[in-house]
């Protein structure tokens, strides 16, 4: 049982990937710090499960995005060094739209600007590397030849396993009830309380409802995304990891946000996912119907995927947290300088992770993070309640 007088430097409250990743660099500087969640880990109900995500440095005009790329993937080697894993999958990430499309071109000019390897090609070049896929001729094609795949529950678990190796305290299964700000900041569970000089946040899809209660609304939106496998046709392995990049759209019929990544997960299963969902109470998960999405998805893969099965596979379910802008918040609460709200990743955190917990672990602890932070101000929404 843990001592209810001991003062923590940090308290990190929630174990997803951004509040673990935030505790590692914690520990790691030598602070007394405690993670906890409300699961008993490693758990499916909120964001950071699952074997994969896609990695990439273009942002489009969103130049402060790549400035930050740059450093996670420093973090991340640094991260596969410690855990002696592999959690970096370089295949590259295919980009591509109408000639026209503000995202394509877009990427292609964020990769001019920042000097990332690239290339570009037209729909017959795509057909001849990538024939499993099928898009119009106007299509222009742009692949970051640094993208690629995160392996995402061991990039998580290497996180935890590190903060833990650095000294810190991780304790699962206990749900926070109520926070007390003050010089020293209280977290109440129903079992106990733990205090710590200042406390980080990172609520995932719960911070919608959790924030109101400490005077901060932030227009949140949890939403409920249908994570889909599609088999390859034959035995041409054409969508296999050392053949296939992972691959991003916005002009998939009728302008739908796809993504997709090769054959990492289940043999033979390709992951294309349709980058939106319903709303959702995430305590109520299963309560909405997301038939749509799948109906969405699967004329999707017929049109223009001809080397799957347009019938799924395998289905599962991840919840997004989403801001009106799409930006997270990164920032200290109005009133309480060692409350740190992180809030609202809109289902682009995870690549950001190393280099968020590192900005989220400088603001618990007085320090000024080298980027521009305006982007993730609170008060761009002007909607605090104090």
């Amino acid at each position: 049982m843990e001592n209810s007088r001991e003062v923590y430097d940090v308290v990190v409250v929630g174990a997803g990937i951004e509040g673990s990743a935030t505790a590692y660099h914690l520990a790691k500087s030598g602070k007394h710090v405690l993670l906890v969640d409300q699961f008993p880990l490693p758990h499916s109900r909120g964001s950071s499960h699952g074997q994969s995500r896609i990695t990439r440095k273009a942002y489009g005009p969103q130049d402060f995005y790549t400035r930050m790329m740059d450093e996670a993937y420093r973090l991340t080697e640094v991260l596969q060094a410690e855990c002696g894993e592999q959690l970096f999958i370089k295949c590259g990430t295919l980009v591509f739209g109408r000639y026209d499309d503000p995202f394509t071109v877009g990427t292609e000019d964020c990769l001019r600007r920042f000097n990332v390897p690239f290339e570009k090609f037209g729909s017959a070049e795509q057909r001849r590397r990538y024939p499993g896929m099928e898009f119009p001729k106007d299509f222009t094609f742009v692949l970051d030849k640094t993208g690629g795949v995160l392996r995402a529950d061991k990039m998580l678990q290497a996180f935890q396993k590190q903060f833990v190796r650095y000294g810190g305290v991780l304790v699962d299964g206990e749900p926070m009830k109520e926070l007390l700000p003050g010089e020293i900041v209280t977290v109440r569970t129903p079992r106990r309380m733990f205090r710590g000089r200042s406390v980080v946040l990172a609520l995932g899809p719960w911070a919608a409802n959790f924030l109101p209660t400490i005077g901060v609304d932030i227009p949140l939106q949890p939403t409920r995304t249908l994570v889909c496998y599609w088999r390859e046709r034959g035995c041409s392995r054409t969508f296999d990891v050392s053949r296939f990049p992972t691959i991003i759209t916005e002009n998939a019929n009728e302008s739908h946000h796809i993504y997709g990544l090769p054959v990492v997960e289940y043999p033979g299963l390709v992951k294309i996912c349709l980058h939106t969902g319903p709303d959702v109470d995430p305590d109520r998960r299963d309560a909405v119907d997301s038939r749509w999405v799948e109906d969405r998805m699967r004329a999707i893969i017929a049109q223009n995927f001809p080397g799957l099965d347009p019938t799924p596979a395998v289905t599962e379910t991840c919840i997004y947290t989403m801001t009106p802008d799409h930006d997270p918040v990164l920032d200290h609460h109005p009133a309480w300088k060692n409350i740190v709200i992180a809030a609202g990743f809109s289902g682009h955190g995870f690549k950001l992770s190393p280099v968020v917990g590192k900005v989220l672990s400088q603001l618990a602890t007085g320090q000024t993070p080298e980027y521009d932070m305006s982007h993730f101000r609170l008060a761009r929404f002007h909607k605090h309640k104090l």
